[in-house]
């Protein structure tokens, strides 16, 4: 067996080595660093979610509400009220906002059908086709609602190839404020 002291090494200077502490900071800002830059870059992430979320629920609520305000609808006023969206939407890109308002009415056995709809970057509903309402307002005979719906194709910054693209996306009824039911007119 040879010994550290034919080696050249003296055995204190092991000792002192396993004693020194001085880069064990290092160490450990080295292991600690990945952890923490993927938590700071999530936060960021999850944050703009949630705002466009929130904007998401705003835009649908806007959009219905200003509807409901009207007794008869023309294409002016619907790209006005389309156009709403883009405005809360921002700073976000209305480019990926798809809105579309429609008018659900009962007949007076309670089915409901799409009166009219249009819609802003999407396809509006077809004129006739049947839609299942909530169930606070399923059944009930010869009703008019308004219905927004708006959904966000949120892509993210960083984390695009761990989560891909997420569809945010609300609705909302109203009843029409000033009549039983909106006249959509096209002109």
């Amino acid at each position: 067996m040879i010994s550290r002291q034919r080696l050249g090494i003296p055995l204190s200077h092991f000792r002192d080595l396993c004693g020194d502490r001085r880069g064990v900071a290092a160490v450990e800002f080295a292991i600690v660093l990945p952890f923490m830059l993927a938590l700071y870059i999530g936060g960021i992430e999850l944050g703009d979610a949630l705002s466009i979320d929130v904007k998401v629920t705003d835009a649908t609520h806007t959009v219905a509400d200003l509807a409901t305000q009207n007794t008869s609808i023309n294409n002016a006023t619907m790209l006005n009220i389309l156009g709403a969206s883009s405005k809360i939407i921002a700073p976000y890109p209305a480019s990926n906002l798809i809105v579309t308002v429609s008018e659900v009415s009962t007949n007076a056995s309670g089915a409901a059908t799409v009166t009219w709809s249009d819609s802003l970057n999407g396809t509006a509903r077809t004129v006739g086709q049947p839609m299942t309402l909530p169930s606070s307002l399923a059944g009930q005979a010869n009703i008019s609602l308004i219905l927004g719906e708006v959904s966000y194709a949120y892509t993210p910054n960083l984390g695009h190839a761990i989560t891909g693209t997420v569809n945010l996306s609300d609705s909302y009824y109203l009843f029409p404020r000033n009549s039983t039911a909106i006249t959509r007119v096209n002109s």
